[in-house]
């Protein structure tokens, strides 16, 4: 059996980020803010999953009919997203793909948000399994292989200039760019430093109010802003380096700093709030959470009493 009729592909990983560069070995492309899935298409049928090989085209009825688009029996990896108000929109992409299937809401909002998929490599076409032709050659062979529409459309890139596209996303607002390789292989389910993301991040300074023992020995770091004298809970941020320098660097507080305990944060250690931490996200939940949280690093040239909702504000 083939990898077509097996469906069980697990999609190649960027295995680095790194600041923006420009190298003439690289190309660029945008960095969509979606659900990463393979498509399989041929002919009348579609078959569409994501990075766990779960199905998602009940979830996205919208996209039934992208096959008519593609010329050949292929296997795609690419995104999938919901553009609104001008830009990708994870939150509603998530949303999507965590309801139930076939539903009558999901058909409302596949009218209302339609998704899109971009498709960005080729891994497969009629009967040959084409990943180890370097990447230039695929991508020669994907740009014949789809005629484009709202619903489906191939990933441009540019050479060169990768710190040009990438000031423009900063422009834009939009999450960033990939470089990869242009001889680089496809190796299923394999992180590779031959994709490299650079990504646009939001950083802010947090007071640390105490600590939560994890699974695994991980640690997560409880975040607050103050908001004039008082301190705001603002979640938390997993601590990637060891809980010596917290504990070397602060004292044990018998009580919660905030009006009251968060939900969630019944077992937490807390500390008084003398020490400041950088933490670096996408972009702000609807909730007022971070997502993709990545602690960065302390700061002893911060005072805490500088760590306002005002950091908060700028970027919304």
């Amino acid at each position: 059996m083939d990898m077509f009729d097996e469906k069980e592909i697990a999609p190649m990983l960027i295995g680095a980020e790194e600041p923006a560069f420009d190298d003439p070995d690289y190309i660029y492309e945008l960095k969509l803010d979606g659900v990463r899935c393979i498509v399989y298409a041929d002919g009348d049928y579609l078959e569409i999953r994501n990075k766990r090989n779960v199905r998602l085209l009940p979830n996205f009825p919208e996209l039934k009919g992208i096959q008519k688009q593609i010329k050949k029996k292929c296997i795609l990896d690419g995104e999938l997203y919901i553009f609104k108000d001008g830009r990708t929109d994870f939150s509603e992409i998530q949303r999507r793909a965590l309801m139930n299937g076939g539903s009558f809401k999901t058909e409302l909002l596949a009218k209302k948000l339609p998704a899109s998929f971009t498709a960005f490599d080729v891994l497969y076409l009629e009967g040959e399994d084409i990943t180890k032709k370097p990447l230039m050659d695929r991508k020669k062979i994907l740009d014949k292989l789809i005629k484009e529409n709202d619903r489906i459309t191939i990933s441009r890139y540019i050479e060169n200039d990768g710190i040009t596209l990438y000031n423009l996303t900063k422009e834009k607002d939009l999450e960033g760019i990939v470089a990869k390789k242009k001889d680089s292989k496809y190796f299923f389910g394999k992180r590779t430093k031959e994709w490299i993301k650079c990504k646009n991040m939001i950083e802010i300074d947090y007071v640390i109010t105490g600590y939560i023992h994890k699974d695994n020995n991980m640690i997560s770091l409880i975040l607050g802003l103050y908001d004039g004298k008082k301190l705001i809970y603002k979640g938390h941020a997993t601590l990637g380096a060891s809980l010596s320098y917290v504990q070397d660097h602060s004292k044990v507080a018998g009580n919660c700093p905030f009006a009251e305990i968060p939900e969630g944060n019944e077992r937490a250690n807390w500390i008084q709030p003398h020490l400041v931490g950088t933490v670096k996200f996408m972009e702000f939940t609807t909730s007022g959470g971070m997502r993709q949280p990545v602690f960065k690093g302390y700061r002893d040239d911060k005072k805490v009493t500088d760590c306002t909702v005002v950091q908060i504000k700028r970027h919304m």
